[in-house]
């Protein structure tokens, strides 16, 4: 296993941030309450809030503006801000892979929570084909979004032991705002974004927004391939002793669903989309022999059509007690078409039935035999889902102690049709057709593999959890949390769509989470964090499907997590600077390639520091930095023990500078990001290397006057073409995923007073 930092590294890094402190001594005077005044609600009972600078845990804030200058492609995208997190956002605005500290994972985002004013918006992180960011759109109402790995997380809300990004809506005002953006780019995007906020009576307030839009995608598909709206209500009503939020959130929009492409074929490059007018629309036959015939249109990509809803209420009642209720309906579908390739390119005459040439299925064009094609699956998957959660929970505060009791509760339903596989060959290049004169290309049968499902799920989670902080000094606080949690599952599937149901089962489990803190002030602008804490991943529909022969043979697939942080915090008014080290250990990981194939049963440790840092000045000038180290290691395994977690890099840093100045009566401002990522490997096997690479973004605004800006951000400005995995089915085949290509957008916004 290659050695990428050594344990005395490791330790210098972390001897390094707390030599700060002196630092931190030296800048008191210069500090305000504009940093140390920060609330973050991610981590806390219910969300009640606690200030940044005296959180026992690290979380990171990216507000409005960081949002604009990062111009992230799609909701996982963005994370890539917060320091421990690995994304992989190549699929396009849905369908990304997040990967969190060293957790272990095959795909989608198996450690991932998002949550909308503190309550998750579905309960179960990822189902297979349905991450959270999927279901969730990154607009022009978004005032600010936490992230917080570990922590007190595996105990408050759903116990979610890995990261956990809450996003915090804006809320109106005394006065009336609005703001319209209009967006065009180099690959056809046409983007309205609305926002009005103000006053409806006293004390009740109102921010009402969303967006149309319409693309060609980032690669080129020949038609709108990417297309949505969505429209947000938030109303805030202020009481005496309390408040009370409502919001709902509306969204439909889908986009192509960008997968691996060959590597080793002349032509293929990160612009090359599988998806066009000579394919999109495509007929899969499925149930019993095959029988049933019925077409699709594959352009359809991933993507949403549904609504996340929810609200808060907030009160005091007296003798130092308060009461929080967080609640989140999601109810819609999340659908997934995609044109998935299977295997190597091969050529026309390995497979033609003459030996020398094909025809294309829709233009009749010949194909000669030296012409590279490959075996393209048409996947579909339809996805109904639907959740409500409720967290409740009551606060009380003494001199020297505090101690909050909550209940959370939530179920979650998913039913699922799909109808995966359905492979044949298709001419490799972009948009290609699939060929006639292959045998295999014309039976029911097709040319490789399937798999059917029809399937029912049914969840239901009940949790009991306490918290206590003890403040035994000025400077000293020790914190505790304990969990009991009932976790409940009903599923049944269909393989084949014959109307048999092949499994079913009746789920109860209980699992007890804690987690202990420390948090000591060296000063009113800086201290130091410990903490421990122990978490579980339970198990949802898919997990019993995929692992049915674990799960049969008396595994629970109960994912254990063990953490522990050592933390270095500084804030005033130019820095916030943040330092943690960390370890954890994941037992019962479980990993399986093909539908059918048997699962490996894995526990994985990681141990590393993270950097999350700010800088800002009156000059204009100001500089964001995240970096990650880390060590994986699979510890457990039947046959891969001693090998590295796959697709987790050793190192990753991001740098993004902004300096602000005036030209003349407009202000200016110019920014950039650049961001370095190590060698990985695609598979648990540590066969595939993925080479790492360097990406840099830059832009700029222009304000000719306070209502009007104008924007020009460049994503991937040298257009590298770096690759974030290979085929997660058949590490041997030469296919892999490119970051995006290079794209230019342009918006021009107005702010009405």
């Amino acid at each position: 296993m290659k050695t990428l930092f050594t344990k005395g590294m490791l330790a210098s890094a972390i001897s390094l941030a707390l030599t700060q402190t002196a630092f931190a001594q030296e800048e008191t005077k210069q500090a305000t309450a504009e940093n140390t005044e920060v609330i973050v609600v991610s981590g806390t009972p219910g969300g009640a809030g606690i200030r940044k600078i005296d959180a026992s845990f690290a979380v990171t804030n990216i507000d409005a503006s960081d949002i604009e200058k990062l111009a992230p492609k799609s909701t996982a995208d963005l994370f890539k801000a917060i320091p421990g997190v690995w994304v992989e956002s190549s699929g396009g605005e849905s369908g990304a892979n997040v990967f969190v500290r060293g957790f272990p994972g095959g795909g989608d985002a198996p450690f991932l929570t998002i949550a909308l004013e503190g309550s998750p918006i579905y309960p179960a992180s990822t189902l297979s084909f349905l991450e959270n960011s999927q279901m969730f759109r990154i607009d022009d109402t978004i005032e600010m979004v936490e992230g917080l790995r570990g922590g007190p997380n595996p105990v408050v809300s759903n116990g979610q032991p890995g990261l956990t990004t809450n996003f915090r809506l804006k809320r109106g005002g005394e006065d009336t705002e609005a703001s319209v953006k209009y967006t065009v780019s180099d690959y056809g995007l046409n983007r309205v974004d609305l926002v009005l906020s103000g006053a409806l009576a006293d004390d009740l307030y109102y921010m009402v927004g969303g967006y149309v839009k319409s693309s060609d995608g980032i690669r080129d598909a020949g038609f709108s391939s990417e297309e949505g709206n969505q429209f947000t209500v938030n109303l805030t009503k202020i009481f005496d002793k309390g408040e009370l939020n409502l919001y709902t959130r509306q969204t439909d929009d889908h986009g192509t669903w960008y997968l691996p492409t060959p590597l080793n074929v002349d032509g293929i490059d990160a612009n090359y989309t599988q998806i066009g007018p000579l394919n999109r629309q495509a007929t899969i036959n499925y149930g019993p022999d095959n029988a049933t015939s019925e077409s699709f249109d594959f352009g359809d990509g991933r993507g949403w059509d549904g609504h996340v809803s929810g609200g808060s209420l907030k009160l005091e009642l007296g003798g130092g007690w308060h009461l929080v209720d967080r609640f989140n309906l999601t109810k819609g579908a999340a659908n997934t078409f995609g044109l998935v390739p299977d295997g190597s390119a091969v050529t026309v005459a390995d497979v033609a039935d003459n030996g020398e040439s094909a025809t294309g299925a829709v233009t009749g064009n010949t194909y000669d035999g030296d012409t590279p094609i490959q075996q393209i699956g048409r996947w579909v998957v339809l996805k109904d889902v639907e959740s409500f959660t409720n967290d409740l929970a009551v606060s009380k505060s003494w001199d020297n102690f505090d101690t909050s009791f909550g209940i959370y509760s939530a179920t979650t339903k998913a039913e699922d049709w799909w109808s995966i596989g359905n492979q044949a060959y298709y001419a490799l290049v972009p948009g290609g057709e699939m060929l006639d004169g292959i045998a295999c290309n014309n039976s029911a049968e097709g040319c490789g593999w399937s798999y059917d499902i029809n399937s029912v799920g049914d969840a239901s989670t009940f949790a009991l959890y306490a918290t206590s902080t003890w403040y035994a000094t000025e400077d000293l606080s020790i914190d505790l949390g304990l969990r009991r949690e009932n976790h409940e599952v009903s599923y049944s599937v269909d393989e084949g769509l014959d109307g048999v149901i092949n499994k079913a089962l009746e789920y109860d489990e209980n699992k007890t989470s804690w987690t202990l803190g420390a948090n000591y002030a060296l000063n009113d602008f800086s201290g130091v964090f410990v903490r421990m804490n122990r978490g579980y991943k339970m198990p949802y529909f898919d997990d019993f499907r995929d692992n049915w022969g674990a799960y049969t043979g008396g595994n629970d697939l109960i994912k254990e997590v063990t953490q522990g942080e050592l933390g270095y915090k500084y804030m005033n008014d130019n820095i916030q600077f943040f330092a943690t080290a960390f370890a954890n250990e994941v037992k019962g990981d479980t990993f399986v390639r093909l539908p059918g194939a048997p699962a490996e049963i894995l526990t994985n440790e990681a141990y590393g520091v993270e950097f999350d840092g700010k800088y800002t000045n009156d000059s204009g000038f100001s500089l964001s930095v995240n970096a990650t180290l880390q060590e994986t290691e699979i510890t457990a395994s039947a046959t891969n023990e001693g090998n590295e977690a796959q697709r987790q890099p050793g190192w990753q840093v991001r740098m993004t500078p902004s300096y602000g100045f005036d030209v003349g009566d407009m202000y200016a401002t110019v920014y950039g990001t650049f961001s370095a990522v190590d060698d990985r490997f695609g598979d648990n096997e540590n066969t595939v290397v993925l080479e790492g690479y360097e990406k840099v973004d830059v832009g700029m605004t222009l304000e000719p006057t306070d209502a009007l800006r104008v924007q020009l951000s460049i994503d991937n400005l040298t257009d590298e073409q770096g690759i974030t995995e290979g085929d997660p089915r058949n590490p041997d085949s030469p296919n892999g995923r490119y970051i995006m290509p290079r794209s230019m957008k342009l918006s021009v916004s107005y702010l009405f007073f």
